[in-house]
Protein backbone atom coordinates (compact mmCIF):
# COMPACT_ATOMS: atom_id res chain seq x y z
CA UNK A 1 0.00 0.00 0.00
CA UNK A 2 1.72 3.43 -1.23
CA UNK A 3 0.76 6.15 1.63
CA UNK A 4 0.17 9.78 1.21
CA UNK A 5 0.66 12.63 3.56
CA UNK A 6 -2.23 13.95 5.53
CA UNK A 7 -3.66 17.05 4.36
CA UNK A 8 -7.38 16.96 5.28
CA UNK A 9 -9.25 18.07 8.02
CA UNK A 10 -10.45 15.16 10.42
CA UNK A 11 -12.21 14.28 14.08
CA UNK A 12 -11.11 11.73 15.54
CA UNK A 13 -9.60 10.12 18.79
CA UNK A 14 -5.91 10.37 18.11
CA UNK A 15 -4.09 10.63 15.67
CA UNK A 16 -0.61 8.79 17.29
CA UNK A 17 -2.83 6.03 17.14
CA UNK A 18 -2.09 4.90 13.61
CA UNK A 19 0.98 3.06 13.60
CA UNK A 20 -0.90 0.65 15.23
CA UNK A 21 -4.24 0.61 12.88
CA UNK A 22 -1.70 0.32 9.74
CA UNK A 23 -0.44 -3.16 11.37
CA UNK A 24 -4.49 -4.15 11.57
CA UNK A 25 -5.29 -2.78 8.23
CA UNK A 26 -2.63 -4.59 6.35
CA UNK A 27 -3.50 -8.12 8.31
CA UNK A 28 -7.05 -7.40 7.09
CA UNK A 29 -5.92 -6.83 3.49
CA UNK A 30 -4.22 -10.43 3.58
CA UNK A 31 -7.58 -11.62 3.74
CA UNK A 32 -9.11 -9.84 1.18
CA UNK A 33 -7.67 -10.76 -2.21
CA UNK A 34 -10.72 -9.80 -4.26
CA UNK A 35 -10.74 -6.04 -3.16
CA UNK A 36 -7.06 -5.92 -3.45
CA UNK A 37 -7.21 -6.89 -7.31
CA UNK A 38 -9.84 -4.37 -7.73
CA UNK A 39 -7.62 -1.71 -5.82
CA UNK A 40 -4.39 -2.24 -8.20
CA UNK A 41 -7.00 -1.70 -11.71
CA UNK A 42 -8.26 1.08 -10.04
CA UNK A 43 -4.71 2.65 -9.78
CA UNK A 44 -4.39 2.70 -13.17
CA UNK A 45 -7.55 3.27 -14.40
CA UNK A 46 -8.84 5.96 -11.80
CA UNK A 47 -12.29 5.78 -12.69
CA UNK A 48 -12.98 8.15 -9.90
CA UNK A 49 -10.98 11.19 -11.30
CA UNK A 50 -13.04 14.57 -9.99
CA UNK A 51 -15.56 12.30 -8.29
CA UNK A 52 -16.44 13.34 -4.71
CA UNK A 53 -17.40 10.04 -2.14
CA UNK A 54 -18.64 9.91 1.01
CA UNK A 55 -18.61 6.91 2.93
CA UNK A 56 -20.89 6.28 6.25
CA UNK A 57 -19.40 2.47 7.09
CA UNK A 58 -18.46 1.49 10.16
CA UNK A 59 -15.16 2.22 10.93
CA UNK A 60 -13.42 -1.07 10.42
CA UNK A 61 -9.97 -2.35 9.17
CA UNK A 62 -12.15 -4.06 6.55
CA UNK A 63 -13.85 -0.67 5.62
CA UNK A 64 -10.22 0.69 5.63
CA UNK A 65 -9.26 -1.50 2.88
CA UNK A 66 -12.26 -0.47 1.32
CA UNK A 67 -11.87 3.36 1.33
CA UNK A 68 -8.09 2.85 0.59
CA UNK A 69 -9.46 1.11 -2.99
CA UNK A 70 -11.71 3.95 -3.87
CA UNK A 71 -9.03 6.86 -2.99
CA UNK A 72 -6.55 4.53 -5.54
CA UNK A 73 -9.29 5.02 -8.10
CA UNK A 74 -9.32 8.65 -7.88
CA UNK A 75 -11.58 9.42 -5.35
CA UNK A 76 -12.04 12.92 -3.42
CA UNK A 77 -13.44 10.67 -0.57
CA UNK A 78 -14.86 11.48 3.49
CA UNK A 79 -15.37 8.62 5.61
CA UNK A 80 -17.68 8.87 8.59
CA UNK A 81 -18.90 6.42 10.92
CA UNK A 82 -22.27 4.75 10.52
CA UNK A 83 -22.56 3.65 14.16
CA UNK A 84 -21.38 5.52 17.52
CA UNK A 85 -19.55 2.18 18.57
CA UNK A 86 -18.56 0.50 15.83
CA UNK A 87 -15.74 3.06 15.53
CA UNK A 88 -12.02 1.66 15.47
CA UNK A 89 -9.93 4.90 16.56
CA UNK A 90 -6.62 3.40 15.37
CA UNK A 91 -8.18 3.09 11.80
CA UNK A 92 -9.42 5.75 11.75
CA UNK A 93 -5.88 7.55 12.30
CA UNK A 94 -4.15 5.13 9.54
CA UNK A 95 -6.50 6.60 7.03
CA UNK A 96 -5.73 10.01 7.80
CA UNK A 97 -2.12 10.19 8.83
CA UNK A 98 -0.86 7.71 6.14
CA UNK A 99 -3.94 7.86 3.55
CA UNK A 100 -4.81 11.58 3.38
CA UNK A 101 -8.53 10.59 3.75
CA UNK A 102 -10.67 12.54 5.84
CA UNK A 103 -12.62 10.82 8.59
CA UNK A 104 -15.10 12.16 11.34
CA UNK A 105 -15.23 8.73 13.55
CA UNK A 106 -14.98 8.59 17.40
CA UNK A 107 -15.87 5.55 19.33
CA UNK A 108 -18.54 6.25 21.52
CA UNK A 109 -19.41 9.06 20.01
CA UNK A 110 -22.35 10.61 21.25
CA UNK A 111 -25.77 11.02 18.82
CA UNK A 112 -25.03 15.06 18.50
CA UNK A 113 -21.69 13.97 16.93
CA UNK A 114 -22.78 11.57 15.01
CA UNK A 115 -25.05 13.95 13.65
CA UNK A 116 -22.76 16.47 13.37
CA UNK A 117 -20.30 14.46 11.08
CA UNK A 118 -23.51 13.68 8.73
CA UNK A 119 -23.66 17.36 8.10
CA UNK A 120 -19.83 17.89 7.52
CA UNK A 121 -20.06 14.63 5.07
CA UNK A 122 -22.90 16.77 3.35
CA UNK A 123 -20.71 19.60 3.19
CA UNK A 124 -18.56 17.77 0.76
CA UNK A 125 -21.28 17.76 -1.50
CA UNK A 126 -21.02 14.26 -2.34
CA UNK A 127 -21.74 12.72 -6.14
CA UNK A 128 -21.73 9.16 -4.62
CA UNK A 129 -22.91 7.88 -1.55
CA UNK A 130 -21.72 4.95 0.49
CA UNK A 131 -24.25 4.36 3.04
CA UNK A 132 -25.12 2.01 6.14
CA UNK A 133 -28.79 2.15 7.17
CA UNK A 134 -29.19 5.23 4.69
CA UNK A 135 -28.65 8.41 7.23
CA UNK A 136 -26.66 10.09 4.80
CA UNK A 137 -29.64 9.84 1.92
CA UNK A 138 -32.26 10.75 4.65
CA UNK A 139 -30.71 13.51 5.61
CA UNK A 140 -30.02 14.91 2.05
CA UNK A 141 -33.24 14.72 0.98
CA UNK A 142 -34.82 15.90 4.11
CA UNK A 143 -32.29 18.72 4.63
CA UNK A 144 -30.44 19.29 1.55
CA UNK A 145 -32.72 18.80 -1.55
CA UNK A 146 -30.42 21.39 -3.44
CA UNK A 147 -27.78 19.39 -3.58
CA UNK A 148 -29.42 16.74 -5.34
CA UNK A 149 -28.50 17.85 -8.16
CA UNK A 150 -24.54 17.00 -7.75
CA UNK A 151 -25.88 13.27 -6.80
CA UNK A 152 -24.90 10.21 -9.08
CA UNK A 153 -25.87 7.78 -7.36
CA UNK A 154 -25.85 6.11 -3.60
CA UNK A 155 -25.07 2.66 -2.64
CA UNK A 156 -26.34 0.75 -0.01
CA UNK A 157 -25.72 -2.77 1.81
CA UNK A 158 -27.79 -2.90 4.87
CA UNK A 159 -31.23 -5.01 4.92
CA UNK A 160 -32.29 -1.90 7.22
CA UNK A 161 -31.14 0.64 4.53
CA UNK A 162 -32.91 -0.86 1.37
CA UNK A 163 -35.67 -0.64 3.51
CA UNK A 164 -35.63 3.18 3.72
CA UNK A 165 -34.40 3.73 0.55
CA UNK A 166 -37.52 1.56 -0.94
CA UNK A 167 -39.94 3.68 1.77
CA UNK A 168 -37.76 6.87 0.19
CA UNK A 169 -39.07 5.74 -3.62
CA UNK A 170 -42.50 4.90 -2.84
CA UNK A 171 -42.89 8.65 -1.33
CA UNK A 172 -41.61 10.10 -4.10
CA UNK A 173 -38.52 11.73 -2.48
CA UNK A 174 -35.79 8.91 -3.84
CA UNK A 175 -34.78 11.43 -7.25
CA UNK A 176 -31.35 9.59 -8.43
CA UNK A 177 -30.62 5.83 -8.21
CA UNK A 178 -29.50 3.20 -5.41
CA UNK A 179 -27.11 0.22 -5.94
CA UNK A 180 -29.16 -2.36 -3.54
CA UNK A 181 -25.44 -4.32 -2.23
CA UNK A 182 -27.44 -6.11 0.29
CA UNK A 183 -29.20 -8.38 -2.34
CA UNK A 184 -25.82 -9.08 -4.14
CA UNK A 185 -25.35 -13.07 -3.99
CA UNK A 186 -22.06 -12.55 -2.90
CA UNK A 187 -22.95 -10.43 -0.44
CA UNK A 188 -26.42 -11.91 1.46
CA UNK A 189 -25.13 -15.49 1.01
CA UNK A 190 -22.03 -15.06 2.67
CA UNK A 191 -21.75 -11.50 5.10
CA UNK A 192 -25.34 -11.92 6.34
CA UNK A 193 -25.23 -15.55 6.94
CA UNK A 194 -21.64 -16.42 7.53
CA UNK A 195 -20.07 -12.81 8.39
CA UNK A 196 -23.09 -11.89 11.21
CA UNK A 197 -23.07 -15.68 12.15
CA UNK A 198 -19.52 -15.73 13.92
CA UNK A 199 -19.21 -12.00 14.57
CA UNK A 200 -22.48 -11.87 16.65
CA UNK A 201 -21.24 -14.93 18.69
CA UNK A 202 -17.91 -13.37 18.91
CA UNK A 203 -19.04 -10.16 20.03
CA UNK A 204 -21.74 -12.28 22.85
CA UNK A 205 -18.80 -14.32 23.91
CA UNK A 206 -16.19 -11.32 24.52
CA UNK A 207 -18.53 -9.41 26.51
CA UNK A 208 -19.78 -11.88 28.90
CA UNK A 209 -17.32 -14.58 28.72
CA UNK A 210 -20.17 -16.92 28.93
CA UNK A 211 -20.39 -20.69 27.56
CA UNK A 212 -23.14 -20.95 24.87
CA UNK A 213 -23.50 -24.49 24.92
CA UNK A 214 -26.58 -25.71 26.77
CA UNK A 215 -27.89 -22.17 27.06
CA UNK A 216 -31.18 -21.67 25.21
CA UNK A 217 -30.40 -18.69 22.71
CA UNK A 218 -33.61 -16.99 20.92
CA UNK A 219 -33.05 -15.70 17.72
CA UNK A 220 -35.59 -12.46 16.60
CA UNK A 221 -35.53 -12.81 12.96
CA UNK A 222 -34.82 -15.39 10.20
CA UNK A 223 -33.70 -13.93 7.59
CA UNK A 224 -30.04 -14.33 6.01
CA UNK A 225 -28.85 -12.78 9.45
CA UNK A 226 -30.72 -14.87 11.17
CA UNK A 227 -29.91 -18.12 9.15
CA UNK A 228 -26.59 -17.66 10.29
CA UNK A 229 -26.90 -16.57 14.25
CA UNK A 230 -29.01 -19.96 14.66
CA UNK A 231 -26.37 -21.87 12.70
CA UNK A 232 -23.63 -20.97 14.50
CA UNK A 233 -25.64 -21.35 18.51
CA UNK A 234 -26.60 -24.73 17.28
CA UNK A 235 -23.02 -25.64 16.44
CA UNK A 236 -21.76 -24.20 19.80
CA UNK A 237 -24.32 -26.53 21.80
CA UNK A 238 -27.03 -24.30 22.36
CA UNK A 239 -30.69 -25.00 22.06
CA UNK A 240 -32.01 -22.52 20.02
CA UNK A 241 -35.38 -20.60 19.44
CA UNK A 242 -36.74 -18.46 16.33
CA UNK A 243 -39.16 -16.15 17.11
CA UNK A 244 -40.52 -14.66 13.14
CA UNK A 245 -43.59 -12.52 11.46
CA UNK A 246 -43.36 -13.97 8.14
CA UNK A 247 -44.81 -17.42 7.72
CA UNK A 248 -42.59 -18.72 4.74
CA UNK A 249 -39.14 -17.81 7.48
CA UNK A 250 -41.02 -19.66 10.03
CA UNK A 251 -41.58 -22.84 8.34
CA UNK A 252 -37.87 -22.64 6.97
CA UNK A 253 -36.66 -22.33 10.64
CA UNK A 254 -38.90 -25.40 11.30
CA UNK A 255 -37.77 -27.65 9.03
CA UNK A 256 -33.83 -26.26 9.82
CA UNK A 257 -34.68 -28.04 13.22
CA UNK A 258 -35.68 -25.34 15.78
CA UNK A 259 -38.34 -24.37 18.03
CA UNK A 260 -40.25 -21.24 16.85
CA UNK A 261 -42.99 -20.03 18.83
CA UNK A 262 -44.15 -15.93 19.57
CA UNK A 263 -41.95 -13.88 21.44
CA UNK A 264 -44.17 -13.90 24.10
CA UNK A 265 -43.50 -17.68 24.53
CA UNK A 266 -39.98 -17.52 23.91
CA UNK A 267 -39.05 -14.55 26.61
CA UNK A 268 -39.93 -16.95 29.55
CA UNK A 269 -37.86 -19.52 27.98
CA UNK A 270 -34.85 -17.96 26.72
CA UNK A 271 -31.12 -17.47 28.61
CA UNK A 272 -30.06 -14.93 25.87
CA UNK A 273 -32.10 -12.60 23.12
CA UNK A 274 -30.43 -11.53 19.87
CA UNK A 275 -32.12 -9.47 17.58
CA UNK A 276 -31.81 -9.51 14.07
CA UNK A 277 -34.95 -8.27 12.47
CA UNK A 278 -34.20 -4.91 11.20
CA UNK A 279 -37.63 -3.31 12.91
CA UNK A 280 -38.74 -1.63 15.93
CA UNK A 281 -39.20 -3.25 19.46
CA UNK A 282 -38.91 -6.35 18.44
CA UNK A 283 -38.11 -7.04 22.20
CA UNK A 284 -40.90 -4.83 24.67
CA UNK A 285 -41.44 -4.09 28.36
CA UNK A 286 -43.97 -7.29 28.19
CA UNK A 287 -41.59 -9.62 27.67
CA UNK A 288 -38.51 -8.61 30.25
CA UNK A 289 -41.28 -9.03 32.42
CA UNK A 290 -41.04 -12.20 32.57
CA UNK A 291 -37.35 -13.03 31.22
CA UNK A 292 -35.21 -15.73 33.44
CA UNK A 293 -33.12 -13.65 36.21
CA UNK A 294 -29.70 -12.65 34.37
CA UNK A 295 -31.35 -13.02 30.96
CA UNK A 296 -28.46 -11.57 28.67
CA UNK A 297 -30.31 -9.13 26.00
CA UNK A 298 -28.18 -7.71 22.51
CA UNK A 299 -28.79 -7.05 18.91
CA UNK A 300 -27.63 -7.63 15.79
CA UNK A 301 -29.69 -5.57 13.16
CA UNK A 302 -28.37 -1.85 12.27
CA UNK A 303 -29.90 0.78 14.11
CA UNK A 304 -30.37 0.76 18.44
CA UNK A 305 -34.38 0.48 18.55
CA UNK A 306 -34.99 -3.23 18.42
CA UNK A 307 -34.91 -3.69 21.84
CA UNK A 308 -36.76 -1.27 23.45
CA UNK A 309 -34.06 0.00 25.84
CA UNK A 310 -35.87 3.42 26.97
CA UNK A 311 -38.55 1.22 28.50
CA UNK A 312 -36.17 -0.94 30.27
CA UNK A 313 -33.97 2.15 31.62
CA UNK A 314 -37.64 3.45 33.10
CA UNK A 315 -38.39 0.60 34.66
CA UNK A 316 -34.82 -0.13 36.25
CA UNK A 317 -34.35 0.74 39.72
CA UNK A 318 -30.88 0.48 38.90
CA UNK A 319 -27.86 0.36 35.84
CA UNK A 320 -24.50 -0.60 36.33
CA UNK A 321 -21.84 -1.71 34.12
CA UNK A 322 -20.37 -5.09 35.02
CA UNK A 323 -18.62 -5.94 32.47
CA UNK A 324 -17.36 -3.93 29.18
CA UNK A 325 -19.81 -3.13 27.25
CA UNK A 326 -22.25 -4.69 29.56
CA UNK A 327 -24.77 -3.43 31.67
CA UNK A 328 -27.30 -4.99 34.02
CA UNK A 329 -30.73 -3.42 34.38
CA UNK A 330 -32.18 -4.36 38.18
CA UNK A 331 -35.74 -4.26 37.99
CA UNK A 332 -37.96 -3.68 40.81
CA UNK A 333 -39.02 -6.92 41.17
CA UNK A 334 -35.37 -7.91 41.99
CA UNK A 335 -34.73 -9.62 38.72
CA UNK A 336 -31.68 -8.44 36.76
CA UNK A 337 -32.00 -7.64 32.72
CA UNK A 338 -28.22 -8.01 30.84
CA UNK A 339 -27.95 -5.38 27.70
CA UNK A 340 -24.62 -5.70 25.73
CA UNK A 341 -23.03 -2.64 23.70
CA UNK A 342 -26.23 -0.28 24.66
CA UNK A 343 -28.06 -2.35 22.06
CA UNK A 344 -26.48 -1.58 18.73
CA UNK A 345 -24.65 -4.04 16.73
CA UNK A 346 -22.92 -6.31 19.25
CA UNK A 347 -20.18 -7.49 16.90
CA UNK A 348 -18.89 -4.13 16.03
CA UNK A 349 -19.96 -2.51 20.09
CA UNK A 350 -18.00 -5.92 21.43
CA UNK A 351 -16.02 -7.53 19.44
CA UNK A 352 -14.44 -6.58 15.55
CA UNK A 353 -16.80 -6.82 12.80
CA UNK A 354 -17.07 -9.38 10.11
CA UNK A 355 -14.05 -11.99 9.54
CA UNK A 356 -11.96 -9.73 6.48
CA UNK A 357 -12.80 -12.69 4.28
CA UNK A 358 -16.32 -12.32 4.43
CA UNK A 359 -15.86 -8.59 3.58
CA UNK A 360 -13.96 -9.06 0.74
CA UNK A 361 -17.11 -10.05 -1.53
CA UNK A 362 -19.50 -7.60 0.25
CA UNK A 363 -16.92 -4.40 -0.46
CA UNK A 364 -16.01 -5.55 -3.68
CA UNK A 365 -19.86 -5.29 -4.80
CA UNK A 366 -19.62 -2.19 -2.83
CA UNK A 367 -16.33 -0.74 -5.02
CA UNK A 368 -17.37 -1.88 -8.45
CA UNK A 369 -21.38 -0.61 -7.63
CA UNK A 370 -19.89 2.77 -7.57
CA UNK A 371 -17.85 2.11 -10.52
CA UNK A 372 -21.45 0.94 -12.03
CA UNK A 373 -22.99 4.50 -10.83
CA UNK A 374 -20.15 6.07 -12.28
CA UNK A 375 -19.61 4.47 -15.79
CA UNK A 376 -23.70 4.80 -16.02
CA UNK A 377 -24.39 8.21 -14.57
CA UNK A 378 -27.48 9.74 -16.16
CA UNK A 379 -28.04 6.43 -17.72
CA UNK A 380 -29.98 4.78 -14.59
CA UNK A 381 -33.38 5.78 -13.78
CA UNK A 382 -34.05 6.86 -9.78
CA UNK A 383 -34.96 3.97 -7.72
CA UNK A 384 -33.09 0.83 -6.60
CA UNK A 385 -31.16 -1.18 -9.31
CA UNK A 386 -29.24 -4.45 -8.47
CA UNK A 387 -25.88 -5.49 -8.66
CA UNK A 388 -25.45 -6.86 -12.48
CA UNK A 389 -25.60 -10.40 -12.48
CA UNK A 390 -22.19 -10.18 -14.71
CA UNK A 391 -20.32 -8.37 -10.78
CA UNK A 392 -21.37 -10.87 -8.98
CA UNK A 393 -20.47 -13.86 -10.82
CA UNK A 394 -17.08 -11.83 -11.31
CA UNK A 395 -16.33 -11.46 -7.66
CA UNK A 396 -17.18 -14.89 -6.78
CA UNK A 397 -15.08 -16.08 -9.37
CA UNK A 398 -11.81 -14.33 -8.11
CA UNK A 399 -12.65 -15.50 -4.60
CA UNK A 400 -13.15 -18.60 -5.85
CA UNK A 401 -9.75 -18.09 -7.50
CA UNK A 402 -7.84 -16.89 -4.58
CA UNK A 403 -9.08 -19.59 -2.18
CA UNK A 404 -7.78 -22.01 -4.54
CA UNK A 405 -10.72 -23.67 -6.42
CA UNK A 406 -11.60 -24.49 -9.44
CA UNK A 407 -15.09 -25.74 -10.71
CA UNK A 408 -16.50 -27.36 -13.78
CA UNK A 409 -17.54 -25.43 -16.94
CA UNK A 410 -20.36 -26.75 -19.46
CA UNK A 411 -19.29 -28.48 -22.59
CA UNK A 412 -21.01 -27.54 -26.23
CA UNK A 413 -23.18 -30.11 -25.82
CA UNK A 414 -24.44 -28.87 -22.44
CA UNK A 415 -24.68 -25.49 -23.32
CA UNK A 416 -26.25 -26.35 -27.03
CA UNK A 417 -29.16 -28.51 -24.58
CA UNK A 418 -29.61 -26.01 -22.18
CA UNK A 419 -30.26 -23.39 -24.90
CA UNK A 420 -32.49 -25.20 -27.08
CA UNK A 421 -36.55 -26.33 -26.39
CA UNK A 422 -36.85 -29.05 -28.89
CA UNK A 423 -34.54 -31.10 -26.66
CA UNK A 424 -36.72 -33.85 -24.20
CA UNK A 425 -36.17 -36.42 -22.23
Amino acid sequence: MVATPVKQKYDIKDISLAPQGRQRIEWAAREMPVLKQIRERFAQEKPFAGIRLVACCHVTTETANLAIALHAGGADSLLIASNPLSTQDDVAACLVADYGIPVYAIKGEDNETYHRHVQIALDHRPNIIIDDGSDVVATLVQERQHQLSDIIGTTEETTTGIVRLRAMFNDGVLTFPAMNVNDADTKHFYDNRYGTGQSTLDGIIRATNILLAGKTIVVAGYGWCGKGVAMRAKGMGADVIVTEISPVPAIEAAMDGFRVMPMAEAAQQGDIFITVTGNKHVIRPEHFAVMKDGAIVCNSGHFDIEIDLKSLKEQAKEVKEVRNFTEQYILPNGKSIIVIGEGRLVNLAAAEGHPSAVMDMSFANQALACEHLVKNKGQLEPGMHSIPVEVDQEIARLKLQAMGIAIDSLTPEQVEYINSWASGT
